[in-house]
């Protein structure tokens, strides 16, 4: 496939503003339920425990933090980082709704930029945001330094598959389910970005190798659903 030019960071943050509203209900369509399974695998495997203190990165809307919430219970503490207002909104609203309320505070910045100390994290999470980054080593760097050493992320994201079958399959689920129902919606130009993002990916044996120049000491990517998601764990 060819690629094409890569949008400035301005444009993506545009882009998941205005999808913010129909963001849940699309995920939970589109993926027939499942996101919610991977979500819980990344944070299993982010190693995150009662007590702990846990980053969200490129929250969203807030899935993944909330499950952390959960996870690390009342004694523990999350946040939820994202560059979109118009998703903080949407999750600290979400929050506000569970009872007992969790412990998780919502901040608006930068990825390439983490506005936290450095070894300040037990744990962290990325949930379809490391994709989405203009600069993935910058991105990992950051994540890597607002980690305690020892301390785990599980990074979950689309997947290139190698296997041919699922290459096909994963091209015509973009093209035969996920643009026509975006299309439907008014939402043809933010959807058919996934297509294009994937196409700059880098697959999962990449993505360690950039883990592993990062400075993280150990790196691993466990292709999940086939090949189609996968999860990059990396220790500090």
């Amino acid at each position: 496939m060819a690629s094409s030019p890569s949008p400035s960071a301005e444009q993506i943050q545009a882009l998941f503003d205005r999808i913010a509203p129909v963001y849940d209900t699309f995920n939970q369509q589109l993926s027939w339920g499942l996101h919610r399974v991977w979500k819980q695998m990344a944070v299993q495997w982010s190693g995150a425990q009662p007590g702990d203190t846990c980053l969200d990165v490129c929250c969203g809307s807030g899935d993944i933090a909330l499950l952390l919430g959960r996870q690390v219970g009342p004694s523990g503490r999350v946040v939820g980082l994202d560059f979109s207002a118009e998703q903080l909104a949407i999750a600290q609203r979400r929050s506000d709704r569970q009872w007992p309320r969790p412990s998780i505070t919502w901040h608006q910045g930068d990825a390439l930029a983490l506005p936290f100390a450095a070894e300040h994290f037990d744990a962290a999470t990325m949930g379809y945001g490391l994709r989405n980054l203009t600069n993935i080593p910058q991105g990992l760097q950051e994540l890597r330094r607002v980690l305690k050493p020892g301390a785990q992320a599980a990074i979950l994201d689309f997947h290139q598959p190698s296997n041919p079958v699922m290459q096909g399959f994963q091209q015509w689920y973009l093209d035969a389910i996920v643009v026509p129902t975006a299309k439907r919606c008014g939402l043809t130009e933010e959807y058919a970005y996934i297509s294009s993002s994937l196409d700059r990916f880098p697959n999962g044996t990449r993505q360690v190798q950039l883990a592993h120049e990062a400075g993280f000491s150990a790196a691993i990517h466990y292709p999940i659903a086939g090949g189609l998601m996968g999860v990059l764990v990396v220790t500090r």
